[in-house]
């Protein structure tokens, strides 16, 4: 078998039981406890309980629309595994009608929705390919702007959530944006992962001592750009280093003792790819 053929079997299946879980939270989950959702899936489910109609009816005949809407902006790829994710999307919500949880507090329903639909909607980004709706939307909006899916997705999504008031009420609003809470989160971590690091950027005249602490103490690569300040128009070296979170304490310590002086920024970074460093998410976000 090819590497292309077993990519897309690969895909295939990631997106088939992405696709199976996210329904199963819908309608075994979601609509019994009487939540709301965001996106396309939370109109379906508005239509559902104001006129009973199928959700697995509304749901292909909206992210249809939302496909032609998509095709010239998302890669051929996405546009053909998204076809298949609406095809089975419907079929799964149909299927799993009969399946439901009844949970005796709103919050519990909500929290495991939340989960279920985070884990599903990651394993089909996993397959290169989207469950439609507000996650087209999502995708072309990060594809022009650069901002996270998964915090565009969250936006959408509260819109539609604010749309379901009249319909379900503000409790279960609350417990509506709970559960989307929570599958940002998930979403994060499936796409993510735990590679989340830190960068260091350090300008102090003693930048040779640190940085030979540094790679000796702390046991990481650094970089040394060259910088000038701007008021004085003075040269300074400027450091730049890569570090865990567990190895933050220990640098800002170092740094002091060395320079107490000395000008630090910290950031966040979510992936790090490159020596020293796990390339696993380059891997599972390809």
């Amino acid at each position: 078998m090819s590497q292309n053929i077993k990519t897309i079997v690969k895909n295939l299946l990631l997106i088939t039981v992405g696709i199976f879980i996210f329904s199963a939270a819908v309608s075994s989950v979601a609509i019994p406890n009487q939540l709301g959702e965001g996106g396309v899936t939370g109109i379906t489910l508005i239509l559902y309980y104001l006129e009973g109609i199928p959700t697995a009816l509304t749901s292909i005949f909206f992210n249809a629309i939302l496909l032609i809407a998509g095709w010239k902006l998302l890669d051929r790829g996405t546009i053909y595994y998204t076809v298949y994710a609406v095809v089975i999307m419907s079929l799964f919500l149909k299927l799993t009608e009969g399946y439901v949880y009844y949970a005796k507090e709103g919050a519990t329903a909500a929290i495991l929705a939340g989960i279920l639909m985070g884990i599903g909607i990651g394993l089909v980004m996993k397959g290169e390919g989207t469950t439609a709706g507000s996650v087209i939307l999502a995708k072309m909006i990060h594809k022009l702007t650069g901002w996270r899916v998964s915090y565009v997705l969250l936006m959408l999504d509260m819109l539609v959530v604010l749309a379901s008031y009249k319909v379900i009420g503000l409790e279960r609003i609350i417990l509506t944006a709970l559960s989307l809470y929570i599958s940002t989160k998930v979403l994060d971590f499936m796409l993510e992962g735990t590679n989340s690091k830190k960068t260091v950027m350090i300008i102090s005249e003693e930048y040779d001592a640190i940085a030979s602490a540094i790679s000796t103490d702390i046991n990481r690569g650094i970089t040394m750009m060259d910088g000038i300040g701007y008021y004085k128009q003075t040269p300074k070296k400027v450091l730049y280093v890569v570090i865990s979170r567990d190895q933050l304490v220990p640098i800002q310590k170092l740094i002091t003792n060395i320079d107490p002086l000395a000008f630090v920024t910290i950031n966040d970074v979510q992936n790090v790819i490159g020596e020293g460093f796990s390339r696993e998410s380059l891997e599972n976000n390809h």
